[in-house]
C-alpha cells in the first residue's frame, strides 16, 4: 500500500506466525528495494486487548518508529479491507491509541496523539551556515525548517546533517523543508531517519509543518499540504489547548501476494 506515495508493506499477523524476534530482520529483507518487495517501511498487524488491532511499525533500515501517519492510513484502510474493524476505528501504537476514519473515496481521515517537545526558534550553525529551525513530535520527532526555494533544497545532504545534529541526539529527528506557496498551502519536502533519504510524503512531517507554520501565524487551522510526491494532504488543527491534529489523506492498495523465500531465509 502506499500513502501519498510513501510506501509499506503490511502483513496480517494476527494468528503469530511471525515471532516478534524476526520483525527487524523481516523489515530489512522486505523493504529491500530490487531484492525484496521495497518498501519505505513495514507494518505487521496484530490483535490488541485495548484497540481494534495493534500495530509493530519498523522503517526499511529495521528500526522500529512510534508512529507514522502515512503508514497509518494504510494500516486502518488494510484493516477495514480484511473486516478487522469498521469505518470508525481505533488501533495501537509506541505512540498511543490513534483513531482513524475512513472514508468512501479511499482516503482516511487520522487523528494523531497530541503533539509535544515544541521549541521554536532553534539556531543551528551548519558548514558555517546559521540555520533558524524548529522542533516538534507529532508521534515522531520532526525539525522543521522553513526556506524559499524548496527546490533547490539538497534534502538528502542537508537533511542527513540535522538528522545527526548533537542537538538532536541520541535518537535524531526526521527533517522537514516548507515552503508556503499561498494561503494556507505548503509544500513540504522530508528527510525521514530509518529510511536515511527523502521520501515522497511523511504524515507526520506534514502535520509537524502545519502546526508550526499554524504557530507563526503563516496558516490558519486547514493546511493543504503537496508532498514531493504531488498528493494532497490535509491537516485540521481543532483545538489549541490542548493541541488536536488531524492528518486526512489517500492510503492506495497497491497489490497483494506472497512471498516465500524471504521468509524461509529468515526462518
Amino acid at each position: 500500500m502506499h500513502g501519498s506515495g510513501n510506501d509499506f508493506v503490511l502483513i496480517d499477523n494476527r494468528d503469530g506466525n511471525i515471532p516478534q524476534k524476526f520483525f527487524k530482520e523481516l523489515a530489512q529483507k522486505l523493504c529491500r528495494r530490487h531484492f525484496g518487495i521495497g518498501a519505505d517501511g513495514l507494518i505487521l498487524i496484530d490483535n490488541s486487548t485495548i484497540a481494534d488491532f495493534k500495530w509493530h511499525f519498523f522503517n526499511a533500515d529495521g528500526s522500529s518508529a512510534e508512529m507514522c501517519g502515512n503508514g497509518g492510513r494504510c494500516a486502518a484502510r488494510f484493516a477495514y479491507i480484511l473486516g478487522i474493524a469498521g469505518k470508525r476505528l481505533t488501533f495501537e501504537t509506541l505512540a498511543g491509541i490513534i483513531e482513524a476514519e475512513i472514508k468512501d473515496d479511499s482516503r482516511v481521515k487520522l487523528q494523531l496523539t497530541e503533539p509535544k517537545e515544541l521549541f521554536l526558534d532553534i539556531e543551528l550553525e551548519l558548514n558555517d551556515e546559521k540555520f533558524l529551525v524548529h522542533h516538534i513530535n507529532t508521534g515522531v520527532p520532526h525539525v522543521v525548517v522553513f526556506c524559499d526555494n524548496l527546490k533547490d533544497i539538497d534534502v538528502k545532504r542537508l537533511g542527513s546533517i540535522i538528522r545527526f545534529h548533537d542537538k538532536f541526539s541520541p535518537n535524531g529527528a526526521n527533517v522537514n523543508f516548507v515552503q508556503k506557496i499561498g494561503g494556507d498551502f505548503l509544500k513540504v519536502r522530508t528527510y525521514e531517519r530509518g529510511v536515511e533519504n527523502e521520501t515522497y510524503a511523511c504524515g507526520t512531517g506534514s502535520v509537524a509543518s502545519a502546526i508550526i507554520a499554524n504557530l507563526k501565524g503563516l496558516v490558519g487551522n486547514k493546511v493543504n499540504i503537496v508532498t514531493s510526491g504531488g498528493e494532497h494532504l490535509i491537516v485540521y488543527i481543532e483545538e489549541k489547548e490542548p493541541l488536536k491534529v488531524y492528518l486526512e489523506g489517500t492510503a492506495v492498495l497497491v497489490y497483494s501476494g506472497q512471498t516465500e523465500e524471504i521468509l524461509e531465509d529468515i526462518f
